[in-house]
């Protein structure tokens, strides 16, 4: 009898931890290359960190089955430079939402170079399948200004890749740069990023052209994949 409550225990101890569940994995995959300069850096992640604690957001998330989703935030770049600023974090009411939120403002740009499209999805990939999280949706989040693949795997190879392992990708097509003056991707970056990367059930592009529709953008596309109520049609344009 000893023995076999000896056994019991071990065998418990050694037991991998039982995964977290949440309605939804997203890895928001946001764009740091060349063009990014470390003011619009900032910008960008304060546009997450307000959306991701804005009652609606909340309220959608409460809204969920679990009522909770898991979140990360990655900036990426190159085809060897993606680097997380936010690890996985479950959020699932205001207090974790203002800690994911903290958090997102503190680190240094944690990416550098050429645009790699391809090397960030398939990043943003790893980071779901390799975390310890079983959500029953899973979204990558991409966000960008060009729709240009400097080096890494193409784009087509690796959305087929995500694709294939049930991960839905949307798209935030960033039209200026943050208002700075200078042009963006061009007014045809959305129908390029519904044509090339987004895919999945779903699946849709945001665009954002200045400051204020930047804002409403991230909030709006973070409440859209949260509540998975995402009409059908192949991409929604929210201007």
């Amino acid at each position: 009898m000893r023995l076999s409550l000896l056994a019991a225990l071990v065998l418990g101890l050694a037991a991998p931890a039982a995964a977290q569940d949440v309605d939804l994995e997203l890895v928001l995959l946001a764009d740091a290359s060349g063009s990014i300069d470390a003011d619009e850096i900032r910008f960008q992640r304060q546009g997450y960190a307000e959306a991701i604690t804005d009652p609606s957001v909340l309220q959608a998330i409460a809204e969920t089955a679990y009522g909770s989703i898991a979140v990360t935030y990655v900036e990426w770049a190159g085809a060897d430079s993606q680097g997380v600023v936010v690890p996985w974090t479950v959020i699932a009411g205001p207090d974790s939402a203002a800690r994911f939120a903290e958090a997102l403002m503190g680190p240094p740009r944690m990416a550098y170079g050429r645009n790699a499209i391809g090397s960030a999805l398939l990043a943003a990939k790893r980071l779901i399948e390799e975390n310890d999280i079983d959500g029953w949706r899973k979204v990558i989040d991409f966000s960008g200004d060009s729709p240009n693949n400097f080096g890494g795997p193409p784009i087509g190879a690796a959305r087929d890749e995500v694709l294939a392992a049930g991960i839905t990708i949307n798209a935030l097509a960033i039209l200026c740069r943050f208002c700075s003056g200078q042009a963006g991707g061009g007014a045809n970056l959305e129908a390029i990023y519904e044509e090339r990367i987004i895919g999945g059930p779903g699946a849709f592009v945001v665009t954002a052209d200045d400051m204020e529709s930047f804002a409403d953008a991230v909030r709006r596309k973070l409440i859209l994949e949260i509540s998975g109520t995402v009409p059908g049609a192949p991409a929604l344009a929210a201007r």
